[in-house]
């Protein structure tokens, strides 16, 4: 299979290990990104509280493969933690869709609530039954449209060519609101907007940044229609591994990470949209919102008619009444 071939490659692919445990970490974003500097943290501290029993080895920029296939190398426990977004993971993980679907949460601060409480924990446990343990959420801001000209309501996305996530939902969601999705790997993005293979895309405003895709797409448009979740995961056959001291560990470090990586977000998402006005990006205020949201109610229709999701859709709406 492809992933067994690039972590052959790399020469990790069940490398012996001698002395302390090495954990190997993937993750796509570059060295800089937030998600990176979260697992180097995390590492930090197993190494740290474990006293060197556990150490974690973080390979960033997609060196072990894109996300869906580090995703299951660490099914298959090739990889061992792993920090992917949620919508990815829905495609292998129905009841984890729900984290993508447009304007489920009211704002960062309720997503904030809901993910780290119970109901974080209840999203959680569903990767076990697929070979993954679910550590930790990170935040991933709220992901909003980008392309050559403005968009303020769903009419000015009409025909237009839009790069999404290769999920049944973000699809869904496109066709709702009149786009043609056009899914394709995230390293692909840069020059598929040069070249006119789509016209725009969707972030959050550091990949927006980092990636560079406002010198093809200088228009970022607030419409703020996802905030789907990056999980922390580790395999579940290495997680079985560990010792209950060293799980208590990991997972604690994990939700450490979770924390760490809040604060440098927030100073990221400052720093990007700083840089982006800087180099001339116009952005998009004026965005209807209502519209949107009008326009992806179907979206809910089947979730809320589920027995174990519909539930979950009720008690996060819940937790963001005043």
């Amino acid at each position: 299979m492809k992933f067994r071939a690039l972590l052959a490659a790399a020469g990790l692919a069940f490398a012996p290990m001698c002395g302390a445990l090495v954990l190997r970490a993937a993750d796509n974003q570059p060295e800089d990104y937030p998600t990176v500097q979260a697992l180097r943290f995390m590492g930090q501290r197993i190494a740290e509280q474990s006293g060197g029993e556990l150490t974690v080895k973080v390979y960033p920029a997609r060196q072990l493969g894109e996300e869906k296939d580090t995703v299951l190398a660490t099914m298959f426990g090739a990889i061992d933690i792993n920090r992917v977004n949620s919508a990815p993971l829905g495609n292998l993980i129905p009841e984890l869709r729900l984290l993508s679907l447009p304007y489920l949460f009211r704002d960062q601060a309720h997503m904030h609530r809901v993910l780290n409480g119970p109901i974080g924990d209840d999203i959680l446990a569903f990767l076990r039954p697929h070979g993954l343990v679910g550590l930790s959420f990170l935040d991933s801001g709220a992901r909003s449209f980008y392309s050559q000209r403005p968009i303020r309501t769903p009419a000015d996305l009409a025909g237009l060519k839009i790069r999404v996530q290769n999920t049944d939902q973000f699809i869904a969601m496109m066709k709702l609101l009149g786009a043609n999705a056009t899914p394709m790997s995230f390293g692909q993005v840069y020059e598929s907007l040069l070249t006119g293979v789509i016209d725009g895309a969707e972030n959050n405003w550091p990949s927006y940044m980092s990636t560079r895709h406002f010198e093809a797409a200088p228009y970022y448009s607030l419409d703020r229609h996802s905030m789907a979740p990056e999980v922390i995961v580790m395999s579940l056959s290495r997680w079985n591994s560990l010792t209950g001291d060293q799980q208590r560990i990991v997972r604690d470090a994990a939700r450490a990470a979770t924390n760490h990586m809040t604060e440098r977000w927030q100073h990221r998402v400052a720093q990007a949209m700083a840089d982006a006005r800087a180099a001339d990006v116009t952005v998009i205020e004026d965005v209807d919102i209502a519209a949107f949201q009008r326009a992806v109610q179907p979206l809910y229709h089947d979730y809320l008619a589920d027995p174990i999701v519909g539930p979950l859709i009720h008690r996060i709406r819940a937790e963001a009444q005043p």
